[in-house]
């Protein structure tokens, strides 16, 4: 059995059309069989609405009078590129104001214009014969632009891996908080509702598909970056008009000390043409399956921990070699819900009618990673020999050794040599004033911030960045310092590169 396109649009025409959410596909399917399925079914549709950093806006602001050809622009602080004409800029959802920092980028800037509020827009440009103006500053609403046009190079994941950190410290991601030991886990996407799980072949999917993209008419324009769809996680290319979005599905995101990320909602209908589109559909969360991995990791691969389900994640725990722990999705079911209904009640009304790409995405291709003409150095290529002591001998003594050896960081070590602690010169000096002569036991900082042998320089650096401290000891798996690590030795070293 088999329909058309045209056949299904005539459907949604005269009103006939059977539109189903994907959810409801799955157990309609259980229940009568994918054939059956297929004969009642026209359409199903799909859901998505999470943090897509890669996404963004083109837009046009008319000429100034006298004309000015901007090579900078800002809105609202946050810079936009401006290097492809006259006056057109792009902004990126992921670029942070210059006076604001992480609390506003460019995703507050989309919605505000979505929202009708006014934007400040500061530019500035060289003077030519045809466009004379150096510079300009305006207030500008959405409605002010000749074009505003979303286009969002990487949208609606098939599925995403889940981020633990099996670290002693807080972790702040893209994936969102990840706290010590395994104390959580993180995932995105929408599970069953996922538009390309309903299509993992890519038959209805591709260039020229109509999609629900923020509430407006978008479509897919290719497939998106880091495209891989060998590996289940294929992404989409989409544009769509800015004017014509609602703030109900685009809405901006302060990823906490990370920076800032756009929600984006997007729906796509799946025409059911046959039988083996009808079972796809049927996809449940139990049968979609992702990788849990080790963001503690400061590495391209991360170490993976396990394999869980969808089905598992939505329960709110997973199991982590015998731990229990509490899982948190970074997508909004109710709201890939919410589009998915909403784009099957426009269908029904007949305001959205379907149509077939005029060109498939590729199922073959997988992301290669950068190119680099030379590997990051690791901590342990870096790292200094460290003299370690222990917590009982005197304030007098670690002087001594801090002099003799010309050290400003003593690790202190337990007596099988594991990290208790840390002193620093400064500690040193300030109980020297103070006369405190006793051990070593009521001065040292016991939470130490370590590096570990392994690691890129560059996690390490930001460590010392994010903390304000001066050293990191080194320590291996069984926390036993092998070396030590300090501001002034990677500031000579990143200065070189």
């Amino acid at each position: 059995m088999a329909k058309s396109l045209e056949e299904i649009n005539e459907r949604i025409r005269d009103g006939s059309v059977h539109v189903v959410t994907a959810d409801e596909m799955t157990h309609l399917v259980g229940e009568l069989g994918p054939d059956s399925a297929a004969k009642e079914v026209d359409v199903v549709t799909t859901g998505t609405f999470g943090a897509m950093c890669s996404s963004g806006v083109w837009m046009n602001f008319g000429h100034s009078d006298p004309p000015i050809k901007m090579s900078k622009v800002w809105l609202n602080d946050v810079e936009a590129y401006a290097g492809v004409a006259a006056v057109d800029a792009f902004i990126g959802v992921t670029q942070l104001s210059e006076t604001r920092g992480l609390e506003y980028g460019g995703a507050h800037v989309i919605e505000d214009l979505v929202a009708r509020r006014e934007v400040y827009l500061k530019a500035v440009g060289y003077a030519t014969d045809c466009y004379p103006r150096r510079s300009v500053e305006t207030a500008i609403t959405i409605g002010d632009l000749n074009e505003a046009t979303m286009l969002n190079p990487r949208n609606a994941y098939q599925r995403y891996n889940v981020a633990t950190n099996s670290t002693d410290r807080v972790l702040y991601t893209y994936m969102g908080t990840l706290l010590p030991r395994h104390g959580n886990a993180t995932y995105s996407g929408s599970g069953t509702l996922s538009p390309i799980y309903n299509d993992p072949d890519y038959e209805t999917i591709g260039v020229g598909t109509r999609i629900f993209l923020c509430g407006a008419e978008g479509y897919v324009i290719g497939n998106g970056t880091q495209h891989d769809p060998v590996n289940n996680f294929g992404t989409l290319m989409v544009c769509g008009d800015l004017k014509a979005m609602s703030t109900d599905y685009l809405r901006a995101a302060i990823l906490h000390k990370y920076g800032t990320s756009l929600y984006v909602g997007i729906g796509v209908p799946i025409p059911v043409l046959n039988e083996g589109i009808a079972r796809k559909t049927a996809i449940s969360d139990a049968d979609i399956l992702t990788a849990v991995l080790d963001y503690g990791v400061g590495r391209r691969e991360r170490p993976q921990l396990k394999t869980v389900s969808y089905d598992e994640l939505k329960s709110g725990t997973i199991d982590l070699n015998g731990k229990e722990v509490r899982t948190s999705s970074m997508s909004s079911f109710f709201k890939a819900k919410e589009i998915a209904t909403e784009l099957a009640e426009r269908i029904r009304k007949g305001t959205f009618e379907l149509a077939l790409p005029t060109a498939r995405l590729t199922q073959r291709a997988t992301p290669k990673p950068m190119k680099q003409l030379s590997e990051a150095p690791l901590v342990r290529e870096v790292m200094l020999p460290s003299i370690t002591v222990r917590d009982a001998i005197s304030v007098q003594d670690a002087a001594k050794i801090i002099i003799g050896k010309q050290v400003n960081h003593l690790p202190v070590v337990s007596a099988d040599n594991k990290l208790i602690g840390i002193v620093t010169a400064y500690d040193i000096s300030k109980a020297v004033a103070l006369d405190k002569g006793d051990s070593l036991k009521g001065i040292m900082t016991r939470r130490v911030i370590t590096a570990t042998p392994d690691e890129p320089i560059d996690l390490a650096a930001r460590r010392l960045e994010r903390h304000n401290i001066s050293a990191l000891p080194v320590v291996d798996h069984g926390n036993t310092v092998v070396g030590i690590i300090t501001s002034e030795d990677l500031s000579k070293l990143l200065a070189c590169r």
